[in-house]
Formats: C-alpha cells, structure tokens, sequence
C-alpha cells in the first residue's frame, strides 16, 4: 500500500468515526495496517494540521479529524518588486 494510500485511510478511518479516539482504537479501526503505519500516518496527519493529537491526564494519547474544508489552508500572497532609480 502506498503512503498517501496509508494517510488517506487513517484519515477517513477517524473522520468515519467522528469522536476523539486513542491511537490503540485507530489501530482497531483499520485492522489492515501496522501499528507502524497508522503511527505515521498520525503524525503526518496532524503536522499538516488535518488532525488533532491530546494528551489526556491518564498520559493517553488522543486522536480527532479536524472537520474537512472546502476553502485552502494556507493564503499565499504576492510580493511586488520594488524598482528604484538613481
């Protein structure tokens, strides 16, 4: 399975699920992946901020999909060249 086809089911996985998970449920959630590849999967996701990792007081880690966005997640902006003459 390719990486992005690895992000892709992580992330569907816990946007199907709706509610915040431990990262031992995910593994659950998709039994065809290692525990590896949903860890990796994970931090990719929430670097690219699509998911949002807590740690509860009990030192358990929690995983939530972030709802999905029509809009960009970035806004890029044009810088002008400035000219000067002498």
């Amino acid at each position: 399975m390719r990486v992005s086809a690895i992000i892709d089911r992580v992330h569907r996985a816990l946007e199907e699920f709706g509610a915040s998970c431990s990262m031992e449920d995910v593994v659950g959630l998709c039994p065809e992946l290692t525990w590896n590849q949903v860890y990796l999967a994970i931090d990719y996701l929430n670097k690219t901020g699509r998911v949002r990792v807590t740690l509860d007081p009990d030192r358990t880690y929690s995983v939530q999909a972030y709802p999905v966005t029509t809009e960009p997640s970035h806004v890029s902006s044009r810088q002008g060249r400035v000219q000067t003459t002498v």
